[in-house]
């Protein structure tokens, strides 16, 4: 006879799964039984609302645990975003319930799996998009066993977490029922789910191109890392102060060599608007290109704020009223490449996160709500293309990545269709103080490695800085809250990977698979009630 166990004790154990094997926890192998928890509530018969219920404690466990930082940024918005999150996941768990009931144990499982890979990809997609706990991205800081990402993406990580999960969820049933081990068939395969994948990535890992002990063709980059609090840096009175750092720790580090510096997200704004095409005329700016024009053989990537004036409204859907200067204004988050003649190419941020830097469509009629704990109701105008800073001097063809949009695989491939070969990720990574956060947001930078096979050079304001090779290997790194540089020979690639060139093929059949079986299952129930 089966045993049965306390529902709620099985749901946090759940979501404590899941929480110990995240990043930056080293026990990623927990992710492979997280779920077995709560797929046990189920077998032990209750019903749906119970279980949904069951469900929620456990997501609600996981995320709460793994992204609680988002509290020291802002209280309100957090919760919201944790609830939100936890609700969106429920709805996976509610197809397995749903379609299990009506065509059976099998089809709920494989509806279930569907679904979930059906739900991060459109939870990458739409506008309140929050991806930070796609299962894929718990492998971020063991690069090794997911090499295959240059086929896959994140997706694949996914979808052999979910299947290592239902394949010892039907072991321990078997095992409950009859008190003696699985067949060897079901044994057979967990084992082959748990050694193939890994034995793949091995062999794919020493048959890249990329991983090769000679460097052929490096550029010489200069990353800094200014360590300015995000909450101080904007302050008008600190502009200039701020400036002269980035500046002096750039000339510390600038050889003959060196062709290409990276400064952080927004490291360039003043305390008033200025026209991004007019940042040359910018007097207070008279450092920076007295730098550059010392140095003609550099090229600088930073973040600047910048801003594009209109006259009248109604010009473009994101522009904004600034009353103390009487004009209207799209307000942007850019990556530019300049020289010693100002701006030489831009990159408007396009995935903004929803309620700090923009707000979506549907949910505008709370734009009162989102103010008052640091939101946006206009935020940043974002851009449509994947616009590569091309520096011709040195062959450097760059994807910029601003802060969030480094978790975004699929997204980041459109800058590598467009020719990018070399990836640079400028953020701020301050906002939460030294948790779990920017620890995360590192190590998912080392799946775009992958994914693309790029070196990915990362420029954080308070950190952590670090150069990632094409294999996902940290090669360098500079710590939480210290002012520095580092200085990295840096090799750029333009072979395309199957993930780069086709996108995630995973995620779109899961879709469509999860539209007809669970349309088909809808359909039997209503057919049933009628």
């Amino acid at each position: 006879m089966q045993k049965k166990y306390p529902s709620f004790l099985l749901a946090l154990l759940s979501g404590i799964l899941l929480s110990v094997g995240w990043p930056p926890v080293p026990a990623c192998a927990l992710l492979f039984i997280g779920f077995v928890p709560l797929f046990i509530i189920l077998e032990q018969g209750v019903k749906r609302g119970a279980f949904l219920g069951y469900c929620f404690i456990g997501l609600l466990t996981w995320n709460g645990i793994t992204t609680w930082w988002m509290w020291n940024s802002t209280a309100e918005g957090s919760i919201a975003a944790i609830i939100a999150n936890c609700l969106l996941m429920c709805i996976p768990w509610l197809a397995l319930y749903n379609v299990r009931k009506r065509m059976g144990v099998k089809a709920g499982y494989i509806a279930f799996a569907l679904s979930w890979l059906s739900f991060e990809y459109i939870h990458l997609n739409w506008e309140l998009s929050w991806p930070w706990l796609t299962l894929g991205n718990g492998f971020a800081n063991m690069p090794n066993i997911v090499q295959w990402y240059e086929l896959t993406g994140t997706s694949g990580g996914s979808a052999w977490i979910l299947f290592m999960n239902i394949g010892f969820t039907y072991a321990w049933v078997q095992y409950q029922k009859t008190q003696e081990p699985p067949k060897r068939f079901l044994l057979r395969l967990l084992g082959a789910g748990l050694v193939l994948p890994i034995t793949v990535s091995l062999v794919i890992g020493w048959m890249a191109p990329e991983n090769r002990a000679f460097i052929k063709g490096s550029h010489e980059i200069v990353i800094v890392q200014p360590n300015i609090d995000p909450y101080a840096k904007f302050n008008p009175a600190n502009a200039a102060m701020f400036l002269d750092k980035l500046v002096r720790l750039s000339e510390a580090g600038t050889t003959p060599a060196t062709q290409l510096i990276v400064w952080p997200e927004t490291a360039i704004n003043l305390p008033y608007v200025f026209e991004e095409d007019s940042i040359r005329q910018k007097r207070q700016l008279e450092p920076l290109w007295r730098f550059l024009a010392a140095h003609p053989q550099i090229r600088l990537v930073s973040g600047i704020e910048g801003y594009k004036f209109y006259t009248e409204a109604g010009i473009s859907p994101h522009q904004q009223w600034v009353p103390g200067l009487q004009v209207w204004v799209d307000a942007y988050n850019t990556a530019a490449l300049l020289d010693s003649g100002g701006l030489v190419a831009k990159y408007h941020k396009s995935k903004l996160v929803p309620g700090v830097e923009t707000l979506p469509s549907f949910l505008r009629f709370m734009a009162p709500w989102f103010e008052q704990f640091g939101g946006t109701t206009g935020g940043y105008a974002p851009q449509k293309e994947r616009t590569v800073l091309v520096d011709s001097l040195h062959h450097i063809s760059i994807a910029p990545a601003i802060c969030y949009e480094s978790i975004y695989g699929e997204f980041m491939t459109g800058f590598i269709r467009n020719g990018a070969n070399l990836i640079c990720i400028i953020t701020n990574d301050g906002w939460w103080g030294n948790t779990a956060g920017h620890k995360q947001h590192l190590a998912y930078a080392r799946l775009r490695a992958i994914e693309s096979r790029r070196w990915v050079v990362r420029s954080a304001n308070t950190g952590i800085s670090a150069v990632i090779n094409p294999m996902g290997t940290i090669t360098q790194k500079l710590g939480w809250e210290k002012e520095g540089l580092l200085t990295a020979s840096v090799p750029t690639y333009n072979r395309m990977t199957f993930y780069a060139r086709y996108g995630d093929l995973i995620s779109k059949a899961a879709l469509l698979l999860t539209f007809i079986l669970v349309g088909y299952s809808t359909l039997l129930f209503f057919r049933r009630k009628r």
